[in-house]
């Protein structure tokens, strides 16, 4: 089963515009994600749903993050983003008439659960103002580095 990856890449674009002055435009969030701008857009849209980001149209137009930066979570975003499966492993079968693929299918689905409740608890402790901070002090790290 294939990896979603959506979560890293709508964190991956937020943080390059939150380091921008004005809009930035699919296409430049596309060369950034290694992606088409109408992938960009689609994705997008749904974060301007939530009240995340918005859209300016016209020549200097493109998205801009409209909420506080504090205040937008990985879980609101995950959520923004359909609630996507977080893990790509589950049953053989979903329905199984075997005892004993209803006890493995039962004991899978306990833990999963589990799990999936650990992370988005998780999730909602994280900020994107928290990436951008850390994001931050590797730049600075990284600038001394070179300086060095």
């Amino acid at each position: 089963m294939k990896r979603d990856s959506r979560l890293s890449s709508v964190l991956h674009a937020l943080l390059h515009m939150a380091e921008q002055d004005g809009p930035v435009t699919s296409d430049t969030l596309a060369e950034c994600l290694g992606t088409n701008p109408v992938v960009v857009r689609r994705t997008m849209g749904y974060l301007r749903e939530a009240g995340i980001v918005a859209s300016d149209r016209g020549h200097a137009g493109g998205w801009r993050i409209s909420a506080d930066l504090a205040d937008v979570t990985l879980r609101q975003l995950h959520e923004a983003l359909g609630e996507p499966a977080m893990f790509a492993i589950g049953n053989r079968n979903e329905n199984p008439a075997c005892l004993v693929e209803q006890v493995v299918n039962a004991a899978l689905e306990d833990t999963f659960a589990e799990a999936e409740a650990l992370l988005l608890e998780r999730f909602s402790d994280i900020t994107l103002a928290d990436l951008a901070a850390d994001f931050a002090r590797r730049h600075a790290a990284a600038r001394r580095r070179r300086k060095h």
